[in-house]
């Protein structure tokens, strides 16, 4: 398989360095996300190119001198902050969308409130199998799912960010595709907050739709769906489709997955749609949409991509993981289902499988 990685030849020197880069990269992180969130960031940017100096800076946002320095040097060193003779100091382009750019700030977010505390823990995670970084957040749930509707707010709303920031972009798209065909009812498995059911029911006003998801998930999903006022075309079935006794809706026209198999592993993967493939009828639909690493126009969206896995490895549920696009083709054939089409690049990011029974 082609990776969207390249392999230049480093000298020595490169590579030692870029090794430095990694062993401070904790420490990097959580200075700049410090420069971000105590506005030095915001004060350099005010400055544009005139510069300021770290005194100037204390003296704007009210810390000591002393702090800001040691923060403003390290933004330095990381290349976010730029400076011509050490004095006076100026965002740098990096600098700029680490401010400013939406992605940059939910990433951010997701990594430092949902994500850095368990990290520590992943090497237990990887050998025990068991997501042992969870404790650092939920002490009362198996996986994070089962937690999310319980977390701290702060936690649940840069978790949504992140989840919502991905899949809204490629809802549109999806949907157009899903559309062309003409379906009359949808079953929205792993429904969330109800957003992609919501949104095909207000496109298309004589579509029926069933949301399954697990019980406390579910109730959030519910009302957000009675807030819209479709709660007549759109119903609910509290389910942890995990288990091998619990049954989809039969004989619906479509059959819906959203950034839903990389929250298991590839045996659960494999069971889950050989029970939705005996759900189908031969007419029936299967769409997967998920974030393929490898199907990724850009190498900082394949990187960013990687670096989610170690989340659900740690975090999530201790066994999944961002896959490739020729993992889920061979999950759809050992569960019987044959892939029609492989759609890259719906919205920014995602990969729509087509999938129907044989």
């Amino acid at each position: 398989m082609k990776t969207p990685f390249s392999a230049p030849t480093k000298s020595a020197y490169q590579a030692i360095s870029e090794a430095q880069r990694i062993a401070f990269a904790p420490v990097v992180f959580q200075a700049v996300r410090a420069l971000r969130d105590l506005n030095i960031l915001q004060a350099l940017d005010d400055a544009a190119s005139d510069g300021i100096t770290v005194n100037e800076i204390a003296a704007e946002i009210g810390l000591s001198p002393y702090g800001v320095g040691v923060l403003v040097e390290s933004g330095l060193s990381a290349g976010v902050v730029d400076s011509e003779d050490g004095r006076r100091f100026k965002l740098s382009k990096v600098g700029f969308f680490l401010l400013h750019d939406r992605m940059t700030r939910i990433n951010m977010d997701f990594n430092h409130l949902v994500c850095y505390r368990g990290l520590y823990s992943l090497a237990e995670s990887v050998e025990e199998g068991q997501p042992e970084g969870l404790a650092t957040i939920d002490t009362e749930h198996n996986t994070f799912y089962e937690a999310l509707p319980t977390l701290p707010k702060d936690v649940r709303a840069s978790w949504y960010a992140f989840d919502h920031f991905y899949s809204d972009s490629a809802y549109p798209k999806a949907l157009d595709e899903i559309l062309s065909h003409r379906p009359t009812s949808i079953v929205d498995i792993g429904a969330n907050q109800g957003r992609f059911s919501i949104l095909a029911a207000q496109t298309d006003d004589s579509l029926q739709i069933t949301m399954i998801d697990l019980p406390d998930q579910l109730a959030e999903a519910v009302t957000q769906v009675e807030q819209a006022g479709l709660d007549n075309r759109i119903d609910a079935v509290a389910m942890d489709v995990r288990e091998e006794s619990a049954r989809f809706p039969e004989s619906r026209s479509v059959y819906w997955l959203s950034q839903f198999i990389c929250c298991f592993g590839d045996a659960e993967i494999i069971e889950i749609l050989r029970r939705i493939g005996a759900s189908m009828t031969t007419d029936s639909r299967l769409y997967i949409l998920e974030t393929c690493w490898d199907q990724q126009q850009y190498e900082a969206a394949a990187f960013s991509l990687i670096n989610t896995s170690p989340y659900f490895t740690c975090i999530a549920n201790g066994n999944s993981k961002m896959y490739a696009s020729g993992e889920i083709l061979k999950h759809i054939d050992l569960a019987g289902l044959d892939c029609v089409k492989m759609t890259p690049k719906v919205g920014s990011f995602h990969t729509l499988f087509e999938c129907m029974r044989p």
